[in-house]
């Protein structure tokens, strides 16, 4: 397979990692994007693949709520960034977002044959065609989830005018200001950091012992490793698993309100636990980014005048 330019910097964007190294990877891997930011991970020329280098498509999420108990979220996609800040476009997301707190529908497919709420004679899709011939520009509902709550509360968090939108299910017999605050800054958290689960306690086996697969083969490239004792190697590979995992699950990062820059978001609620007499805990959350795992074509337009022109 050949491998292009624009694949060598689309690699590089997601791992951070040398053209040179990007294309060796590329070419070891006969242009797998994915194989590719494995074998640069092995070699311990990237820590991860970078999601959001992929982000590209326009668009906003938005979120609305029933009370305390439930909120959904929405990410309906434009063509282009000034269509996704035209007004009309953002009401209509925001009503996208009311529809999805009211539904029952268990996939985007079923979203889109319900009636729409603001006139049971069309239905979702219906109004998703007049609103494309209205913008004049080709309009996508990607996803939505709604969250409800059995024992506690939902608060959610925009951030970025839309581009990022994040719930957080708590399970609670206490709801009240303080709560919900805490709450919101733990929305806020997930909206900076990322996280993909709750705790360690989330993480599969499986998931485990593939990252454990990939440290390994770090550390035995790792010159400094060179001709330690099993146990000492095996002791790395362990601690910087653990390190890892600490960073992509929730409770255990460390909260980025932390005033001794040490607590952790778990240790933070329970401060606020014991402060209100309640017993607080986070069941599950939920992050939406606009465009996420999305790809926006690449426009060229002096490519594309040369083309035409037969250059």
């Amino acid at each position: 397979m050949v491998i292009t330019a624009a694949m060598v910097k689309e690699l590089r964007e997601m791992t951070g990692a040398g053209m040179m190294d990007c294309k060796k990877a590329l070419t070891e891997t006969d242009g797998n994007m994915d194989e590719a930011v494995e074998y640069l991970r092995k070699k311990g020329q990237a820590k991860a693949e970078k999601k959001a280098a992929r982000i590209a498509a326009e668009g906003i999420c938005r979120i609305a709520s029933e009370g305390d108990s439930a909120a959904a979220v929405v990410e309906v996609n434009s063509e282009t960034d000034f269509v996704a800040k035209n007004e009309k476009f953002q009401k209509y997301v925001e009503a996208v977002a009311v529809q999805a707190v009211r539904s029952d529908a268990a996939d985007i497919d079923a979203f889109m044959a319900e009636p729409w709420h603001e006139d049971v004679s069309k239905t979702v899709k219906d109004v998703l065609v007049e609103q494309i011939a209205v913008i004049g520009e080709n309009l996508k509902i990607r996803r939505f989830e709604k969250v409800v709550a059995s024992h506690g509360c939902v608060v959610s968090y925009t951030h970025g005018g839309g581009r990022i939108g994040v719930l957080v299910e708590a399970d609670t017999d206490v709801v009240n200001d303080a709560v919900k605050e805490a709450l919101y800054n733990v929305a806020m958290q997930v909206a900076a950091l990322y996280p993909k689960y709750v705790s360690t306690e989330d993480i599969s086996e499986e998931y485990k012992a593939h990252e454990k697969e990939i440290l390994k083969e770090q550390v035995a490239n790792d010159p400094k490793m060179a001709g330690k004792p099993e146990k000492v190697i095996e002791g790395a590979v362990m601690g910087r698993l653990n390190k890892e995992l600490k960073e992509i699950c929730l409770l255990e990062q460390i909260y980025v309100k932390a005033e001794d820059g040490k607590q952790t978001v778990g240790q933070y609620l329970a401060q606020v636990a014991k402060e209100n007499g309640a017993a607080l805990s986070v069941k599950r959350f939920v992050r939406f980014e606009t465009g996420e795992g999305l790809e926006k074509k690449n426009e060229n337009f002096a490519a594309e005048v040369a083309a035409q022109m037969g250059m």
